[in-house]
């Protein structure tokens, strides 16, 4: 189970596809019975585990903002028993029990956001210590896919290109992630958040000192009692919850 842990800082992007959602292309693709992406049958290969390409990955992903249990700015209150469940867990020798609970509090969270690296993570540890190698991989596929089809999206580097996000908790997974201390994110406009590093990050041709995401879906039918306060929690790698301030 140490090998994954480590194993879950993903620098970079691993697939050759890139795409920035078309909202047009993706309702027609994933309405349409006849094409590779219709919805329905995406999601029942997702929850069956089967590999995707990225292509999928990323009509599922973007598709789910039509789904009728797409309710990004309702409570999650598995989430809620999730973070709670990891309170004193000892990812060298955790307690049997305190997996199994972690796995169904993942399956019931999965209900509401199915894409969720946090718990996608938290399934690939628990079927670790479990030794069911084949659902540690498959989660660690998912996992891998949904980050991969958000990084691909846009390069983040500008609020013109920002990366397209469904929930707000994907983009704090996704700069976690890379290994990257972060700040609390802070909405710019109507439509991208911008989430500023502890210390900049040097690359060949600069420095990035944050990263931008598109939000829009979240509040394209914005009730009028939501406001854009959010919590910020979760860190890869280790296991524990830290707070974005």
């Amino acid at each position: 189970m140490k090998r994954f842990i480590i194993a879950l800082m993903l620098l970079l992007p691993t697939f050759g596809w890139a795409q920035i959602p078309d909202e047009e292309d993706v309702l027609q693709k994933i309405m349409d019975g006849s094409s590779p992406y219709y919805y329905a049958n995406l999601m029942m290969r997702y929850n069956n585990l089967e590999e995707l390409t990225a292509e999928e990955y990323h009509y599922l992903y973007y598709g789910y903002a039509y789904h009728e249990n797409y309710k990004p700015t309702a409570t999650n209150t598995a989430v809620e028993d999730l973070y709670a469940s990891m309170i004193g867990l000892n990812p060298d020798n955790p307690d049997q029990r305190q997996v199994e609970y972690i796995i169904s509090v993942c399956n019931e969270a999965m209900l509401t956001d199915p894409f969720s690296p946090t718990t996608l993570n938290m399934l690939v540890f628990a079927h670790g210590v479990r030794g069911d190698k084949a659902k540690e991989e498959a989660y660690h596929r998912h996992m891998q896919g949904v980050l991969n089809t958000i990084m691909t999206s846009g390069d983040g580097r500008s609020e013109k290109y920002p990366m397209h996000i469904i929930m707000f908790s994907h983009a704090v997974d996704v700069v976690a992630s890379m290994g990257i201390d972060a700040k609390r994110a802070e909405i710019i406009s109507r439509n991208v958040e911008y989430i500023p590093l502890v210390e900049p990050r040097k690359v060949p041709d600069g420095k990035i000192k944050g990263f931008y995401f598109d939000y829009s879906r979240i509040y394209r039918n914005k009730p009028d009692e939501v406001t854009f306060k959010k919590k910020r929690t979760w860190q890869f790698n280790n296991l524990g919850v830290k707070e974005y301030k």
